[in-house]
């Protein structure tokens, strides 16, 4: 993409977002996912209904008569995307392509973030770790996220979900909220995903194009997996070809669904010809 579309781009987005940000998201956003770490702040003498657990064993023994800890909630936040730069990620039939409904969601979520004093942070992914930005405030750093997403030239086609997770769990230590968004077409990531929800607030966001689940009636016609970069003649018209095609497409749907209900992790599914403003919405409100 060449420099002055790639910066048109990126102000459209920065634009709308933001003005998104602002006027919806905002409280939303704060009211889904305020500070829910707790750390320790001073110690204070034990009171009758305090939970032994919170005993200060070593304080306690210097006075002679029971302290306790007290906690407080941790307001800031580490937010984390987890952003797939496969090739399917640059495909879109509708209005848009995957990669640049995920750049305005990832600007959505990063504005709402510095907004409330969080930081923010991405992992981009393909089957390989291809970019990994710590997490940081400021406006500079969000527009920086949204260039890449929009202009990101990965090295690897393909998708390894379970390991951009494993990874992420590597690199963050401290519990975070980790946004995937993906459009899932992958599998045996249930285990990892699993794992780190053990620890991280994790939500799924699929997104899907009309593509990924429909062949359009075209007659013969030569296709390429983009992950793959394999060439075939196929009939369109043919019924066990889009049979095929459609299985194929309710197998990794189903997958998505199953392993983000084991892992306890919320998701949600965003089509590209759909506004993902009311999507997430619903979605911050049903988490308030």
């Amino acid at each position: 993409m060449e420099v002055n579309e790639l910066l048109k781009k990126v102000r459209k987005i920065e634009i709308k977002t933001k003005g998104l940000t602002n006027h919806i998201f905002s409280g939303e956003y704060h009211s889904a996912f305020k500070g829910r770490g707790m750390s320790f702040a001073e110690v204070r003498e034990y009171q009758y209904g305090d939970d032994v657990r919170n005993i200060d064993w070593n304080v306690t023994a210097r006075f002679r008569h029971p302290f306790v800890k007290v906690f407080e909630e941790e307001r800031e936040l580490t937010i984390m995307l987890l952003i797939d730069v496969s090739k399917s990620s640059f495909i879109g039939t509708q209005n848009q392509l995957k990669n640049e409904i995920i750049a305005e969601i990832a600007g959505v979520l990063a504005f709402s973030a510095i907004q409330n004093n969080d930081k923010v942070g991405v992992l981009f992914f393909s089957d390989t770790v291809e970019l990994f930005i710590p997490p940081k405030k400021g406006k500079s750093h969000i527009l920086r996220i949204i260039r890449e997403v929009l202009n990101f030239n990965p090295k690897s086609n393909k998708t390894n979900i379970s390991l951009a997770l494993e990874n992420f769990s590597n690199m963050m230590k401290r519990k975070s909220i980790a946004f995937i968004l993906s459009d899932f077409i992958d599998e045996n990531y249930a285990d990892e995903l699993r794992h780190i929800s053990k620890k991280h607030d994790v939500v799924g966001i699929k997104i899907y194009d009309q593509l990924d689940e429909e062949l359009p009636k075209v007659g013969l016609l030569q296709v390429r997996d983009v992950e793959t970069n394999e060439a075939r003649w196929i009939d369109t018209n043919d019924a066990n070809t889009q049979k095929n095609y459609k299985d194929r497409a309710v197998f990794y749907d189903k997958n998505f669904e199953q392993s983000f209900m084991k892992a306890g992790a919320d998701k949600l599914k965003i089509r590209t010809e759909q506004s993902y403003v009311h999507i997430l919405m619903n979605f911050f409100k049903k988490r308030s």
